[in-house]
């Protein structure tokens, strides 16, 4: 892991709302990036993306991600829905204890997996709406899955959870960026944040390049829609 990897997770740009200073900021932190970013190699994770066995695991995901689209307004407006069947399930990273884990630890509940870090200034402006989320709609039926992507000092985030008053999030990481490399690899990320909303059996419903208000009632109002889903 070099610092060209850490550098690289914050290349192109996301769609930022339009007026939005946060957009702006965000643009701006993906444009400082792109340069670097050309030059990562990418790899895959298992068997994450689209293939015969995934399509049949993951068939249902489209359908499903298209009744979704009433809830996907105001905050949550420019979470993307997919139309491709994909298995995100063998995504490997740190569980909060150290050991390592894949969201088929999750199997069952629908999942907000948010990959962010400390010197993405939007990821850390959204961090707190994304604790309240968790605190608020976070049960056996569904979780936020924060990971973060620090290398160099890993020790910061958890300085920043803490200063921000962040208590119903689990501490989990990839200091590897290989869940960066492989969502990038299948066209899901580009930069930090990235958000993907990823339904009980592990495939993805929908994705979000930027940040949002993740407390705000929109999102809560698709928490809902997926979970009944």
């Amino acid at each position: 892991m070099n610092e060209r990897d850490e550098d690289a997770a914050a290349p192109s740009t996301p769609r930022p709302r339009t007026g939005s200073r946060l957009g702006l900021i965000v643009a701006a932190c993906a444009i400082a990036g792109l340069a670097a970013f050309g030059l990562v190699r990418v790899y895959g994770i298992g068997g994450a993306g689209g293939n015969d066995e995934t399509a049949g695991k993951c068939s249902a995901a489209p359908a499903a991600a298209a009744r979704l689209a009433p809830a996907l307004r105001d905050d949550v407006a420019s979470l993307v829905p997919t139309s491709t069947p994909r298995d995100l399930s063998t995504l490997a990273f740190r569980d909060a204890d150290g050991s390592p884990t894949t969201l088929a630890a999750w199997r069952g509940r629908v999942v907000l997996v948010n990959l962010w870090a400390t010197w993405c200034p939007p990821c850390r402006a959204e961090m707190p709406a994304l604790d309240r989320l968790q605190a608020r709609a976070g049960s056996k039926d569904f979780e936020v899955v924060t990971i973060n992507l620090d290398s160099r000092d890993p020790e910061r985030p958890k300085a920043f959870l803490a200063e921000i008053g962040a208590t119903t999030l689990a501490h989990r990481t990839d200091a590897t960026l290989g869940v960066f490399k492989a969502l990038k690899q299948i066209g899901l990320a580009s930069g930090l944040p990235t958000t993907i909303l990823v339904d009980r059996q592990g495939c993805e419903l929908g994705t979000m390049a930027g940040p949002a208000h993740w407390d705000a009632p929109a999102a809560l109002t698709l928490v809902e829609a997926a979970t009944k889903s």
